[in-house]
């Protein structure tokens, strides 16, 4: 089953239960998907649509931490809220010892030594975690394992 057609089934779910705020992120995950859809001019692979949730968890995610910097709580449980409702359509989050082999192998397969070579690293990690793990988390274990 496509994400779109997913989306779909699962707005008219929370249309008959009356989940407002399950609703609303919902139609705006399907937003951004057919929106990315038009600005290809063709279907999405699921790769693709893997990139445009991704994208959108990365606002909320960004955004969270705004809130909480300036202690907006209210805002801030609004968001994590929306963060549970986009991880449904996500995949499974890799766990940071995953994260880290995956880092490992790739710190071995480009031979990098030193944090000079972080960007070499990360592109050989980040198409391996796309859509299963978060870049900021990423980025932190590439750092730490370049030291």
């Amino acid at each position: 089953m496509s994400l779109l057609t997913r989306l779909n089934e699962d707005m008219k779910q929370a249309m008959r239960s009356k989940d407002k705020e399950s609703l609303q992120v919902i139609r705006m995950l399907k937003a951004a998907v057919q929106n990315e859809q038009i600005n290809t001019g063709q279907e999405l692979s699921e790769d693709e649509e893997l990139t445009v949730l991704s994208r959108e968890m990365k606002q909320r995610r960004d955004s969270l931490t705004e809130f909480e910097k300036a202690d907006r709580t209210d805002l801030a449980d609004k968001v994590k809220k929306e963060i549970v409702i986009v991880e449904k359509y996500l995949p499974a989050q890799l766990s940071e010892d995953e994260i880290r082999s995956i880092v490992s192998d790739a710190i071995a397969k480009t031979g990098a030594a030193s944090p000079k070579e972080f960007g070499k690293v990360m592109g050989a990690v980040m198409p391996k975690v796309k859509g299963k793990a978060d870049g900021n988390q990423v980025n932190a274990i590439v750092k730490e394992l370049l030291q």
